[in-house]
């Protein structure tokens, strides 16, 4: 069966009316998702950014203001939503957050709230694969989705790179199936999700063009599969410019709308920036353009606005996070290109990883469709960066690979139909995948960050290949107090990456380590357990001085007595023999 003679059977899914059997399918596959990340959510501390999120969010709840977070390059829709029931419930009680004492109390709240883009992205993973190949194919695609580790551990945080998926997902979908619909449904629907997109992570400004342009050329390519082959090649390259003129006019339209909804609602305080002054101010005095430059800088009151935290977030993006500050296997650097490649070999799970595979070698031209088009951009993309911080900054990718591997297993299933060992090799394996990763979410809960495939050594030596948001993000707390009190350990020396106020109160004390050159204070840990965060000896490098690395350097030589997901524990209560 060639693929010309599937088309039309490919685009009648998408009008098909759903069955009670896969609504309920869905319900089932997100709610016990939704109650993963509800019980992992009050099983796991704050990861750093989600100190800062919370206040920064109160913060507009209570003055109306964004300029916290305009400042940060960080955008505020789904911040806005996490601490919504958090800013009530202050209210109904009549206080005021206190960040020492109450991030455990209303940070699964805020948590909650992030559950409604999980399962935003689950249900357009689920219809976008449904409209191109089938109920089989959706439901297939949502239980893919559902049960990766990763996406699980950040589907539970307040923080924003599920939101951003979710909304680029529902963008490409809505954009796809109504290309050829009237305004309404061709520009105006997609351009609210592209609000919604660039609202919730500035990145999305440059992902979105490119997933959409993406689409629209595996839109034009595949309308000219029924041709002759003695045609297509020049219908798809002589043409395909002017083809794209239509799209090219829808583009700016949504683009425009949907920046302009993004600055109408980060709103304005009608202040001027403190930075855009001093540096006006350290211009010659004498000169008429450093008094020209003054007077607008102290008049131009238009901050804080999106413009401030989009051109902060770019400027982050470019610069990347400084020399020796990206960490993979064991190597520090400012940017490896094959980053983001081989991170996500690393955290994806191996059954999704074996099925994509099996697929581009049996049935590659199954993998001609949208999803896997949109996909292509990002990945070029995620080669260029230097802003290499997790595998979550390419949730993106991985959600539009998943949603493109489900079509394609269930297309190559169908096209081989002839051939029942490769239909039922390809199968058996997107069966195991969705149970092997299901198994592998149970086994590692409530830690999904850290989560490590079996190919890497599995979750325990995850640490050791990357670090920051994708293993140790500070959350690791509440797993080394219920350590300390099982051990009858009493109080523990802590050092470690994050911001949890949890650290100023018993058990832990948190440790100042100095070390002079390559003297390490070794009477400073005599006597201790010292509990040590695994980016703190395997990541990112957060300080220059020469004591990090020494002591960095003294740790990695000691055995650890004793360990909890995220934390080495080192024994030095009986001197210092555990070191060599």
């Amino acid at each position: 069966m060639t693929a010309a003679s599937d088309t039309p059977e490919i685009k009648s899914y998408a009008a098909q009316p759903t069955t009670p059997a896969e609504w309920i399918a869905f319900v089932a596959i997100a709610a016990g998702t939704c109650l993963w990340c509800i019980a992992a959510a009050r099983s796991i501390g704050p990861v750093f950014d989600e100190t800062i999120y919370l206040r920064a969010g109160l913060a507009f709840w209570r003055t109306g203001s964004h300029r916290e977070l305009m400042r940060l390059g960080t955008m505020p829709l789904p911040i806005d939503l996490q601490m919504l029931p958090v800013y009530l419930m202050q209210r109904r009680g009549g206080s005021f957050y206190d960040p020492t004492t109450q991030v455990a109390h209303f940070l699964p709240w805020a948590r909650a709230t992030t559950l409604i883009f999980w399962v935003t992205l689950l249900y357009y993973s689920w219809r976008s694969a449904r409209s191109i190949a089938g109920p089989w194919s959706g439901l297939l695609a949502a239980a893919l989705m559902a049960s990766q580790p990763v996406l699980l551990g950040h589907a539970g945080l307040a923080t924003t790179d599920i939101a951003v998926t979710s909304c680029l997902v529902a963008l490409a979908y809505r954009f796809r199936v109504a290309r050829d619909c009237f305004w309404r449904l061709r520009v105006g629907v997609p351009s609210l999700w592209f609000a919604a997109a660039a609202l919730s992570k500035a990145s999305a400004l440059f992902f979105a063009p490119l997933i959409l342009l993406g689409i629209e050329i595996e839109r034009l390519f595949d309308s000219t599969r029924a041709a002759p082959a003695s045609m297509t090649r020049s219908i798809s390259i002589s043409r395909l410019g002017r083809e794209l003129a239509p799209f090219y006019r829808d583009l700016k339209q949504i683009s425009a709308t949907g920046i302009a909804l993004v600055f109408i609602y980060c709103g304005c305080d009608w202040m001027p920036e403190p930075s855009f002054v001093a540096w006006a101010q350290h211009l010659p005095a004498a000169s008429l353009r450093g008094r020209i430059m003054v007077w607008l800088a102290e008049h131009l009151r238009v901050f804080s606005n999106a413009g401030e935290a989009i051109v902060r977030q770019v400027r982050h993006n470019l610069r990347g996070v400084g020399p020796d500050c990206t960490y993979l296997m064991g190597q520090l650097g400012r940017a490896f290109w094959y980053y983001y490649p081989v991170a996500l070999s690393i955290k994806l799970s191996l059954g999704l990883l074996i099925l994509f595979a099996t697929i581009l070698v049996v049935a590659p031209r199954a993998m001609r469709n949208w999803p896997i088009a949109a996909a292509i951009p990002l990945f070029i993309l995620s080669l260029l960066s230097r802003l290499q911080i997790g595998v979550r900054l390419m949730f993106p990718l991985v959600a539009f690979v998943i949603i493109g591997t489900s079509v394609a297993a269930t297309l190559s299933i169908r096209w081989a139909a002839a051939h029942r060992r490769t239909a039922n090799l390809i199968r058996a394996e997107a069966i195991a995948a969705i149970v092997w990763a299901a198994l592998a979410a149970i086994a590692v809960w409530p830690n999904g960050i850290c989560y490590t495939n079996e190919a890497w050594g599995g979750t325990p030596t995850g640490y050791l290949y990357l670090s920051d948001s994708n293993y140790d993000w500070g959350q690791g707390l509440p797993e080394l107090s219920r350590w300390v009190h099982r051990n009858a350990a009493g109080q523990i020396n802590v050092w470690y990456f994050g911001l949890d106020p949890v650290i100023a109160s018993p058990p832990f004390i948190q440790q100042r380590i100095e070390a002079d050159g390559a003297n390490i204070p070794v009477e400073s840990l005599r006597g201790r357990y010292l509990a040590v965060g695994t980016t703190m000896l395997y990541g990112r490098v957060y300080s220059r001085s020469s004591s990090q690395a020494a002591i960095r350097d003294f740790l990695r030589r000691c055995r650890p007595s004793s360990r909890t997901t995220t934390f080495l524990i080192y024994d030095f209560r009986g001197g210092m023999g555990a070191c060599e």
